[in-house]
């Protein structure tokens, strides 16, 4: 397996990690299994959340059987002030049963104002700060779907990683990343396969490792075979070929008129409808199979998508053209239909 610097952090990555989203649809005696494979095909780096249900639990339980030592563990939490922040590390570091954690993120900031509560006086970077002094995490990092957004986090110097979307549909994160790598951060790219928009999982996972861009990408896997496959791409990944970039260039072509890149120049919505979450929410109810996990994170939504009044003002902003107002209709129905 290749492996990298995660910038100035001094721990060397596998190209691949993996991300801990889909573990919550197997049981815990596959997740150990799962994590064992990780070991045995090189995987080194362990993304998961305090919001990804059960997804610590059977990591922490795994790491047993697999050995903490052969893994850097990373996490994340969407707490934005110092308490919830404090609360969300010692959380962790009782559900997966460990003494630190290698980096903790604070998760999915996308607002402006979560933002300023985070580097607050009292905000979770402080925290952050405080915990890694104490030994409990190891080092702290930023995850968000808003490029402005995290353009500006990464200013400041005590955030060493920022995880946001990259893949061959989705490059709106590629100045942001260029940016972080001059300042000698790590760069993770979550959604490697745009949530599952992508047919070809192994080209668009070569794609980001020759994008000179991106530290380490973080599928989310919930079998040992997608262990295997997607660590084949890390152990032999060379240049794309011009064949290869041709079927890329296609594909990217037929979600231009479907996928949400998460971009949110659709925003503000006059009613409140926070759109690119909605659309992330229902990608989990459909394209990762995790219905309930989906519904969940949508009702948590203060304004749901059936509060659409059909004004179009996002689709006249959206860059991509995407008709919205009739995906906002498509997510009502598939959450209906989620028990």
């Amino acid at each position: 397996m290749k492996k990298r610097m995660l910038g100035n952090t001094g721990m060397e990555v596998s190209v691949i990690g993996f991300g801990g989203i889909p573990i919550q649809r197997v049981n815990q005696e596959e997740a150990i299994k799962i994590i064992l494979e990780c070991k045995e095909k090189g995987i080194n780096f362990i993304d998961t959340a305090r919001g990804y249900t059960v997804s610590e639990e059977y990591i922490g339980n795994a790491l047993k059987a697999a050995g903490r030592e052969n893994f850097y563990i990373a996490t994340k939490a969407m707490a934005y002030d110092y308490e919830n922040m404090n609360k969300s590390i010692e959380l962790s570091l009782n559900t997966m049963q460990l003494d630190y954690i290698d980096l903790y993120q604070v998760h999915n900031v996308s607002k402006m104002e979560q933002l300023e509560t985070v580097l607050s006086e009292n905000g979770a970077l402080k925290a952050l700060v405080e915990a890694k002094e104490k030994g409990l995490i190891r080092h702290i990092g930023i995850t968000g779907h808003i490029r402005e957004i995290l353009m500006k986090a990464i200013e400041r110097d005590e955030f060493e990683t920022v995880q946001f979307p990259f893949n061959p549909v989705e490059s709106q994160g590629t100045d942001l990343f260029r940016k972080a790598l001059d300042k000698g951060m790590g760069t993770i790219a979550m959604k490697p396969i745009a949530g599952g928009a992508l047919t070809n999982g192994r080209l668009s996972l070569k794609y980001i490792i020759n994008s000179n861009l991106v530290t380490i990408a973080i599928p989310g896997m919930d079998s040992i075979i997608q262990v295997a496959e997607n660590a084949a791409v890390g152990e032999s990944a060379g240049p794309l070929t011009q064949e290869e970039i041709e079927e890329i260039q296609k594909e990217v072509q037929s979600l231009g008129n479907e996928f949400c890149r998460r971009c949110g120049y659709c925003k503000p919505c006059p009613e409140g409808i926070d759109i690119p979450n909605v659309f992330v929410f229902e990608g989990y109810a459909t394209r990762y199979n995790l219905p309930e996990y989906g519904k969940t994170r949508y009702d948590s939504l203060p304004v749901k998508a059936d509060a659409c009044v059909r004004c179009r003002k996002c689709e006249s902003k959206c860059p991509y053209k995407l008709p919205i107002v009739e995906k906002l209709k498509h997510a009502v129905e598939t959450f209906k239909n989620v028990q």
